[in-house]
């Protein structure tokens, strides 16, 4: 989802709904891919607190990064298609402060290196136009030959479409 044209950015630079290459991160490394993904907090992701229930949260860590790998020019379903799959291998989640139904939240997700053969992808969700993380987590896949079911390196395409993203 794109922001509107008159929203102004977030506090650190970032628009929503597009790949970041580059940026500064923590300690001046540029992250190999960085991606915000906007979510619009749903009824049946709420407990009856009105508090988003944290199994949703690792939904919304998919969504942004399956997309922000789309426009990388790597959807999930032409991976599957060459005979390779991403399976989650860990998943880490940490509740800073609560999310309600309703709010508009920033799912950023960052690839803060080119993939190898495992792929860890940091998160944070903040509310939309708001500094404060409201929840971090890191997820890790790793690439797997879908025939023989054993680990591999990042296909080449792969390779190609993170060193494009991050000019």
């Amino acid at each position: 989802m794109s922001e509107p044209p008159d929203e102004p950015p977030r506090p650190d630079g970032l628009r929503p709904g597009g790949l970041r290459p580059g940026g500064s991160r923590p300690g001046g490394s540029r992250p190999a891919l960085r991606y915000v993904h906007r979510h619009r907090v749903r009824y049946r992701e709420c407990d009856p607190m009105g508090v988003v229930y944290h199994a949703h949260v690792l939904d919304w860590f998919e969504a942004s990064r399956t997309e922000a790998l789309r426009e990388a020019g790597l959807p999930y379903a032409d991976l599957e298609a060459s005979g390779v799959i991403m399976p989650v291998v860990e998943a880490a989640v940490r509740y800073h402060r609560s999310v309600h139904y309703d709010d508009l939240v920033e799912v950023e997700a960052v690839f803060a290196e080119p993939p190898r053969v495992r792929v860890p992808v940091d998160y944070a969700v903040r509310r939309a136009g708001e500094e404060d993380v409201l929840i971090s987590g890191r997820v890790t896949l790793c690439f797997v030959d879908a025939d023989r079911g054993r680990p591999i390196s990042a296909p080449d395409v792969v390779r190609r479409a993170f060193r494009r993203a991050g000019r």
